[in-house]
């Protein structure tokens, strides 16, 4: 089937104004100020977009897509995340991870639950590893899971700066970048190391110290979390003005908020106004990961779980609430993580590029309409996606 958008507001994320987009093959293959197919004979679904927002579907870069915690105890262990809610959202790519619990939690489930949300129509990729070191992998060796397992696109999120990382040495972490990046290399994928910083005052000491020591460069890197603190903040622009991109997590709650953490949106608008490249920002969910409230001594005193509609808000609330313009605000839940991924065809609204489009209601920017692929997932905020579990009763 062929789509044709009409009269959409497009922005790619750059603004390209009023225009329609034909989409065939689950590819963008047109985009025009009119488009007129005549005289065809296939069939042609024409959609009137005039008066809304047409952007690319989101990327989100960090996603824990089997569930995480576990830092209460067995029973604090959060949920899987649920297909529809990343629809929802507005989410058509992500990566899974693995997070604390390495030892309930698997590789081999991380796996599967790629291959069934993108089954089920989503883009989904996985990360190799988890916290801890030594590393965890599929194959018994972190270049072979990159090469050779589709999905495996890096490896992470590898903790540091946090009391619950394995404490890795600048000599660990620059052989697990190194290895990385030789299997992205080779394969033509990114090979991106993520990282999860926890709030020790150390911050991001370790990856200068090993793009100082070794031949590392620091866009082998891609750490995220960094609107815990301004202090970390401060750390993260001065990151990318070395060559690196930064990540902002999403999902938060008024404690932590109160503890000291910015919002997602705030940390972008401040690292823009301190100079830090427009292309070197990113915004991801988090989802499904816990949201621990620790006290002075260390203690967990409380769990949330991350969202994965936090990104869709919050870059919609750094446009509103902080002045960012839609296209730099945009292009951290899109093209900018789509770039340091290394998924050249998502991430943006292009001639060759993958159909994952939002439709979006401009005054209140409500998710209305969510394609990926090529195909419909949601219409008119209702959802026509079905997975192997969605029965229709006759």
């Amino acid at each position: 089937m062929l789509t044709l958008i009409k009269q959409a507001t497009v922005f790619a994320p750059r603004i390209l104004g009023v225009c329609d987009v034909l989409i065939a093959g689950g590819r963008i293959v047109q985009i025009d100020n009119k488009i007129d197919i005549q005289g065809s004979q296939l069939s042609l679904e024409v959609v009137d977009a005039q008066g809304r927002y047409l952007v690319p579907g989101y990327v989100d870069s960090l996603v824990h897509t089997t569930g995480g915690g576990g830092e209460g105890g067995f029973n604090t262990r959060t949920p899987e995340l649920d297909f529809f809610d990343a629809v929802r959202g507005g989410v058509t790519t992500l990566v899974g991870a693995l997070g604390t619990d390495a030892s309930t939690r698997s590789l081999g489930d991380l796996f599967g639950k790629a291959k069934a949300l993108t089954n089920d129509g989503l883009s989904c990729y996985m990360y190799t590893g988890s916290y801890e070191l030594p590393i965890k992998t599929l194959t018994g060796n972190l270049r072979n899971d990159i090469m050779f397992i589709d999905p495996v696109i890096g490896v992470g999120e590898l903790a540091i700066a946090d009391h619950r990382s394995s404490q890795p040495t600048a000599n660990e972490l620059a052989r697990i970048a190194a290895d990385a990046r030789v299997g992205g290399l080779l394969s033509g994928k990114s090979g991106i190391v993520m990282i999860h910083v926890g709030d020790s005052s150390r911050a991001l000491d370790l990856l200068f110290q090993v793009q100082r020591d070794f031949d590392v460069k620091l866009s082998q890197f891609y750490p995220t979390h960094i609107n815990r603190s301004t202090s970390l903040l401060d750390h993260g622009i001065e990151f990318t003005k070395g060559g690196g991109t930064i990540d902002f997590t999403a999902s938060t709650t008024e404690h932590i908020l109160k503890m000291g953490e910015l919002r997602a949106s705030h940390a972008l608008a401040l690292a823009l106004e301190k100079g830090a490249p427009d292309h070197s920002l990113t915004i991801s969910s988090d989802a499904q990961g816990s949201l621990p409230h620790f006290d002075e001594h260390g203690n967990l005193d409380g769990l949330d779980i991350g969202s994965i509609a936090s990104i869709h808000d919050e870059w919609v609330r750094a446009v509103v609430d902080h002045n960012v313009s839609i296209p730099n605000a945009l292009a951290a839940a899109t093209r900018n993580p789509a770039r340091v991924l290394g998924l050249s065809h998502k991430g943006g609204i292009a001639v060759g590029k993958d159909a994952d489009l939002n439709l979006l209601e401009p005054s209140s920017f409500t998710i209305d309409s969510v394609m990926c692929r090529g195909k419909w997932l949601m219409r008119s905020e209702k959802i026509v996606a079905k997975t192997a579990f969605h029965y229709t009763r006759r």
